[in-house]
């Protein structure tokens, strides 16, 4: 039976969108309209997600029309728990900025094109026809485009050129990509592609497209060679923006490639996962390592930290094992709460001391302890400390590796996980230790505490999902699984019950 459920996580922030625009100059009503929407999508995400977990993957087939015609969503585990963590992170992220987003912003439709984005991600997680996934792609990057060049100071234009002519290009491979896999078998229904796909006797220009759509989700995700678009552009918008970004919109181009190179792109593994992806992996980790180390700005350590934790996600799917794949939706839940967390604390070390140089920081720690230690501990769990998050969804992912022979990749992800130790170690020292170095005027007397809150909520749950291990793993596993076997999600959109 059709369930119009899957909908309400892409109609709320985009209804909340279009009553924003006739409140764009009264801040309290914007502020009314978008907590109203941040709580609604909490609370339909979670019942969401229990309602895939105890029933089943849910599915919405437009005006009834049989499958694989008319639109179709489609909600399994994984796509509810992305759809879960997208609502959380925005509604960390919305709180935020209303303390720190300026009036200016606000009234240029900065919520608008918030929920904008928070609508593009959620239909990029449930959908389940591959032509409107690039549809919400561009509604969520068109939303990004206006939030980073909003304030439009000459580093803002510079960097939004390149993240757009990027993007635009990125557009035309996917269309392309679009293009020919509709050539090949008449459907755009990813689930019908799916099972249309072992039936095409050329099976290497089948690979030819999988790598097209590689590079098109490469782009997206931030993997290397080609992520170099993103430290500069994460690093000029808000706080609140950063965080966003870093924890939505590389994730969304990670969900889809485990969305098509679990389900579609399955025939050619040896050389696609072994040894493409698995090679693009180990190097996103340990080049966005390394670019962090030698960053002196805040928000460009963890801008590059953003994609050489990438790196992981990448590896995991590249390793293509039941173990690994779980691994990585563990660590993909810990990434995005404590990379939302790093940067959101960023923003309050940046508006204390109005700088994000770290040179220019020092000894914050005895003034502002409740921030100091708040990082510490979101540091701690980014580098895989135990008994934090970060350390077991980490472990996972070595296991799965080192299960399947590849010793090579275990030792990079080893090392990766010590060169984020020297950043975080550089912040820390930087930063919050050593001697105190004079505050500027606009954060003498600020009352830092008011934005701990988000920062600290966040922490919390970081801690919990390590304390939580033996609970995120079983669940971690039953996502693995329905991925692993992709006839279940085949089954469930083709199964059409009018």
């Amino acid at each position: 039976m059709s369930n119009n459920l899957v909908l309400v996580p892409v109609l709320i922030p985009f209804i909340t969108a279009i009553m924003l625009l006739f409140f764009y100059r009264r801040l309290y009503m914007q502020l009314i309209f978008s907590t109203a929407s941040a709580i609604c999508g909490l609370a339909t995400s979670f019942y969401l997600f229990n309602v895939v977990l105890n029933s089943g993957i849910q599915v919405f087939w437009s005006s009834n029309w049989m499958p694989p015609f008319g639109i179709i969503m489609a909600v399994d585990i994984f796509a509810a728990t992305m759809v879960m963590l997208s609502n959380i992170i925005g509604a960390a992220c919305l709180i935020f900025s209303f303390s720190t987003i300026d009036i200016g912003r606000a009234r240029n439709f900065y919520y608008v094109f918030f929920q904008m984005i928070l609508a593009g991600v959620n239909g990029s997680f449930v959908t389940g026809d591959i032509f409107n996934l690039f549809v919400f792609f561009e509604i969520m990057l068109l939303a990004s485009y206006a939030l980073l060049v909003l304030g439009s100071t000459p580093k803002q234009l510079r960097e939004s050129f390149k993240y757009v002519v990027l993007n635009v290009l990125s557009a035309s491979l996917f269309l392309l990509g679009i293009g020919l896999l509709y050539g090949m078998v008449g459907t755009l229904n990813m689930a019908d592609i799916a099972q249309k796909m072992a039936q095409i006797e050329n099976q290497g220009f089948v690979t030819l497209v999988g790598m097209i759509f590689l590079v098109v989700f490469g782009i997206k995700a931030a993997i290397f060679p080609l992520y170099f678009w993103l430290p500069q552009s994460y690093v000029v918008p808000p706080p609140a923006v950063s965080a966003l970004f870093g924890s939505l919109l590389t994730k969304a181009g990670i969900y889809a490639l485990f969305r098509v190179f679990t389900l579609i792109f399955v025939g050619d593994i040896g050389f696609t996962h072994y040894t493409v992806i698995l090679m693009l992996g180990a190097g996103t980790m340990f080049f966005g390592a390394l670019g962090a180390i030698f960053q002196v700005n805040f928000k460009s350590i963890l801008a590059y930290l953003i994609i050489s934790h990438v790196g992981y996600l990448v590896m995991a799917l590249g390793l293509h094992s039941m173990l690994a794949v779980a691994g990585a939706i563990y660590y993909i839940a810990h990434h995005m709460i404590v990379g939302a967390c790093l940067f959101l604390l960023a923003g309050v070390t940046e508006k204390i001391t109005g700088t994000d140089d770290l040179n220019k920081m020092g000894g914050l720690l005895n003034r502002f302890p409740v921030l100091g230690w708040t990082f510490f501990l979101a540091a701690l769990s980014l580098s895989g400390i135990p008994p934090f998050s970060g350390f077991f969804s980490k472990l996972v992912l070595m296991q799965g590796a080192m299960e399947q022979g590849y010793f090579f990749v275990t030792a990079v992800a080893l090392l990766v996980g010590f060169l984020t130790l020297i950043p975080m170690i550089k912040i820390f020292l930087s930063a919050f230790w050593g001697e105190e170095k004079p505050v500027l005027e606009q954060g003498v007397g600020f009352n830092y505490l008011k934005l701990m809150p988000v920062g600290l909520v966040l922490v919390v749950l970081s801690i919990l999902m390590g304390f939580g291990m033996q609970f995120m793993m079983k669940y971690a596993m039953m996502v693995a699984e329905q991925l692993m076997n992709p006839q279940i999600y085949i089954d469930a959109v083709l199964n059409f019950d009018s």
